[in-house]
């Protein structure tokens, strides 16, 4: 079986297609529900048996009073959520990199929560480098209650979008 070359770029979408990525602009993901198996398997994974995450007789004696999934767990479904989001697909062919993240996470995620992603540019460089943007895009992950309990923002260089949309 042949594949294509890595060195072949794929057709960028027409610009038709494109959205504006002007400062503001937003899309949201499908939701996923947080389960004990997902925190079972970031652990082994991960190495990071942190008794807050699978100790279920310690957890209840914090003040979260129950087990919580690593924050890096729902970080990566933050990420994952995102990347197969439609807002996401149709930019998919212009992303180039991944240059920073910088995360907070200010409520837990407990066994059970179902989370979205919420994206929204809060950044754009136009020409960044010769044929290339800079986005900053603020992705949040949001529970059920309406809680934010991830919050990153994700610098990535583009193809240049200047006259796309």
């Amino acid at each position: 079986m042949q594949s294509a070359s890595p060195a072949t770029p794929l057709p960028l979408p027409p610009p038709t297609c494109l959205p504006s990525l002007e400062v503001g602009h937003r899309f949201e993901s499908a939701g996923r529900t947080i389960t004990e198996s997902d925190i079972v398997n970031f652990a082994c994974l991960s190495g990071d048996f942190n008794r807050l995450h699978v100790d279920h007789e310690y957890a209840r004696s914090t003040p979260f009073g129950q087990r919580i999934a690593h924050g890096l767990l729902v970080l990566s479904v933050l990420s994952g959520l995102t990347t197969q989001s439609n807002g996401y697909r149709l930019l998919e062919p212009y992303v180039l990199a991944l240059i920073d993240i910088n995360c907070r996470f200010p409520k837990p995620t407990f066994i059970g929560d179902t989370i979205v992603v919420q994206v929204t540019v809060t950044e754009k460089t136009e020409q960044y480098r010769p044929g290339k943007d800079k986005v900053v895009f603020r992705r949040e992950a949001v529970n059920q209650r309406g809680d934010v309990v991830v919050q990153a923002d994700f610098a990535m260089v583009l193809r240049s979008l200047e006259g796309s949309a």
